[in-house]
Formats: structure tokens, C-alpha cells, sequence
């Protein structure tokens, strides 16, 4: 027998395939229907609204989305500067803290205990009240040789509150990690570091990378929130610019959709991802 007839698929599993396939069209093609006709309802009900007409000129103005879309845009950009400053700022320093607390020597008691006080403190303070006081009351104390930037200091509020929730999930993913992982690398001589390098991060960040992207996302949308420091020009002081002006709120709609379109694509990758470890979950469990 020849390798190829020995890959020959049978009728019978050429029926099963066939039928999955007519299925999935099938599904798919129910999908779409029940989708449009959900969309179509619910634009009738719009535009019947009473008050349709003077909503669409107060929030879908057409005018604003030509005038104000360019300058919301470059207010985005300074949205994205903080974000690809903090993203990896916060992974780096969330790692850190969850070493920390995770550690079981008793030398490292100390480090625990201000990893604990870091992470009930950043974490249980509402992030627009750290933005105000190291965005405003921090720059108000005019220290010598420390800069007064409030978008600096807007930025590590920020960062200090997305790290303390970031580290919890390093150190769940730690902890996920089971204790006979450590055994067979200090079985095999590795020392305490290298156990902690080569066997249980690796491990652990796999495990959380799912959570770490549903942060990234919430994090996407966040940065928009120092604008509540006022020097810092972004997308949504730049909206509040613009409606201070016409005193129309088309320019937060421009930069909610923005903020969608940004933070999107993450979604997706984050579902993408799910649906594999999924997938391979299942055929491990049917091997």
C-alpha cells in the first residue's frame, strides 16, 4: 500500500465532512440574516425617534466630522505616545512587584510586604483621583530639579494604577504553575533564580497572556482619561475644545470611534488567541 492510498478518506468520512461544511454555511447564512434584520429594526426605531432630527445635528453633525476629525486625530497620537511609553513600562515593573510577592524566602519578607502595600494601594485608589494628584498636586509643589510635565506625571499615575492590576494577574499566573514544575528544575540542579527564569515564567506568562491583553485594552481606552489634567492636549481635550466652541457633541462621538478602532484590533487578536489555546486544549483532551 502506497502512501497516498493510505490517506484515501473513507465515504463515510467524506459524508461527515461534507455535512459539517453544509452546517457551517448554514449557520453562517442564519447569522447574517438575523444580524441585518436586527440592524434594520433598530434603525427604524431610530429615525422615527420625535427627536431624531436635532440628535443627528447635535451628535452626527456632518460639518463637525470634516472640521474637527483632523484635530481630534493629532490629539490621538498624543494618546498613542502614552501608551507605547506605558504599555511595556507597566509589564516590566507588574513583573517585578508579582516576583516579589511570590517569593517564599524569608530574607525577601520586606519586598512581600511593599509589593502588597504597592498593589493595595494603587489598586483599591480610583485612577481619575491618582491622575489629579499627581497630574495637579505634584506639578503645584514646583519641586526643584523634578520636572512639572503634566502629561508626565498624568502618564505614571497611569502607570502605577494599570501595574498594580497587571501584577495580580503575573502573580496568578505564578501561581497556576504547578509545584512540581519547581521540583523537577531544582531536581535537575537549577537554582531558585533560574527556576523562577527558565521554568516558571515562561509557564505562568502563556497562562495569563489572555488576561494581559484584556488589560492592553482597557489600558487603550484609559490613556484618554489624562485629559482630566487639562495641559495635556489629547483626543478627548481636544473634543472638549472643539464642543466648547460650537457647543456640539460630535467631537466626542469622533473620538469614541477612535478609541473603538484603536482598541479593536486587540480585541480580536485576544479572542483569536483564546479560540487556539481553546482548540488546543480540546485535542489535548481527545488525544
Amino acid at each position: 500500500m502506497t502512501t497516498a492510498d493510505a490517506f484515501v478518506l473513507s465515504d463515510k468520512e467524506q459524508q461527515r465532512r461534507q455535512y459539517r461544511r453544509d452546517r457551517k454555511r448554514r449557520s453562517t447564512l442564519i447569522a447574517v440574516v438575523s444580524t441585518l434584520v436586527f440592524a434594520a429594526a433598530a434603525w427604524l426605531v431610530v429615525i422615527n425617534a420625535p427627536g431624531f432630527t436635532s440628535a443627528r445635528e447635535t451628535f452626527l453633525s456632518g460639518h463637525s466630522f470634516v472640521h474637527d476629525t483632523p484635530d481630534i486625530a493629532r490629539g490621538l497620537l498624543t494618546d498613542l505616545k502614552i501608551l507605547v511609553i506605558a504599555e511595556p513600562t507597566i509589564l516590566v515593573l507588574a513583573l517585578i512587584v508579582a516576583t516579589m510577592r511570590t517569593s517564599i524566602s524569608p530574607v525577601l519578607a520586606p519586598l512581600r510586604i511593599c509589593g502588597a502595600l504597592f498593589v493595595d494601594l494603587f489598586r483599591g485608589c480610583p485612577t481619575l483621583i491618582l491622575l489629579i494628584l499627581f497630574g495637579v498636586g505634584i506639578p503645584s509643589l514646583r519641586l526643584a530639579h523634578v520636572t512639572n510635565s503634566a502629561a508626565f506625571w498624568g502618564s505614571l499615575a497611569i502607570i502605577l494604577s494599570y501595574t498594580a492590576f497587571v501584577t495580580e494577574v503575573f502573580r496568578a499566573g505564578i501561581q497556576s504553575v504547578h509545584p512540581s514544575q519547581r521540583a523537577a528544575a531544582r531536581s535537575l540542579g537549577l537554582t531558585q533564580r533560574q527556576t523562577l527564569r527558565l521554568v516558571v515564567l515562561p509557564q505562568a506568562i502563556r497562562n495569563v497572556v489572555p488576561a494581559l491583553l484584556n488589560d492592553f485594552v482597557s489600558l487603550q481606552r484609559d490613556v484618554g482619561l489624562i485629559s482630566i489634567v487639562g495641559a495635556v492636549t489629547d483626543a478627548i481635550q481636544q473634543a472638549n475644545i472643539d464642543n466648547q466652541e460650537t457647543f456640539n457633541f460630535t467631537p466626542y462621538v469622533i473620538a469614541a470611534i477612535m478609541f473603538v478602532l484603536l482598541a479593536a484590533p486587540t480585541g480580536r487578536l485576544a479572542d483569536r488567541y483564546n479560540l487556539r489555546a481553546y482548540q488546543r486544549q480540546q485535542a489535548g483532551a481527545a488525544v
